[in-house]
């Protein structure tokens, strides 16, 4: 069992800058979002805790969402590069405008869902899948993993053995987070509802 976390709204989310593996800090809203996840994570895994790995990724917005989480469960944390964002290159702290503005014609065609991969020294579809499946089949025990937006679709996506569309479409909330077990991805959001997103 695998609970997959995102880390909280950042400064560069409000902006619309694809941070990959650059950093900005959570706002304010993030961590509300951060301490409402682990309220939530609390609820869910209750005394049982203690019996889980929580594998984070070692970006900053990751470190500082899992130190809100730690407030309220001590778990121990062990960081996983792995678990860090894809990285669109030298498009990693750009929005799409500075991007069509000083690479001109490379988003041609493409969509809000794909232009990730469209990074001249990005981070191939492919080799994200291949980090995605390499971590999954690393884990051995019940396991809390706080990582990305991007990267996690694709993590849910590999897991659920969804096509390349159906993953990249995959919602990303930030204060909420999934439960994948027995081939299922179970969105556990705000207090009371546990829905399922895709099988």
């Amino acid at each position: 069992m695998i609970y997959l976390l995102r880390h909280g709204e950042t400064v560069w989310n409000t902006l619309g800058r694809f941070q990959g593996q650059k950093d900005s800090p959570l706002t304010n809203y993030g961590i509300e979002q951060a301490d409402l996840v682990a309220e939530l994570l609390y609820q869910e895994l209750s005394d049982d805790y203690r019996s889980f790995d929580f594998q984070v990724s070692p970006l900053g917005r990751t470190l500082e969402t899992a130190g809100r989480l730690k407030r309220v469960l001590p778990l121990s944390i062990r960081e996983d590069a792995r678990l860090m964002e894809v990285t669109v290159g030298s498009w990693d702290g750009m929005t799409k405008f500075e991007i069509d503005t000083e690479f001109p014609g490379a988003l041609d065609g493409s969509d809000a869902f794909d232009w990730y991969f469209r990074s001249p020294d990005g981070e191939t579809f492919d080799h994200a899948c291949d980090r995605a499946k390499a971590w999954i089949s690393d884990v051995q025990r019940p396991t809390v993993a706080l990582s990305h937006g991007l990267f996690g679709r694709i993590i849910r996506g590999v897991y659920a053995g969804l096509s390349e569309r159906e993953m990249l479409e995959l919602p990303v909330p930030q204060d909420g987070f999934y439960c994948l077990r027995d081939g299922d991805l179970n969105l556990i959001y705000r207090k009371t509802s546990a829905v399922q997103a895709a099988n």
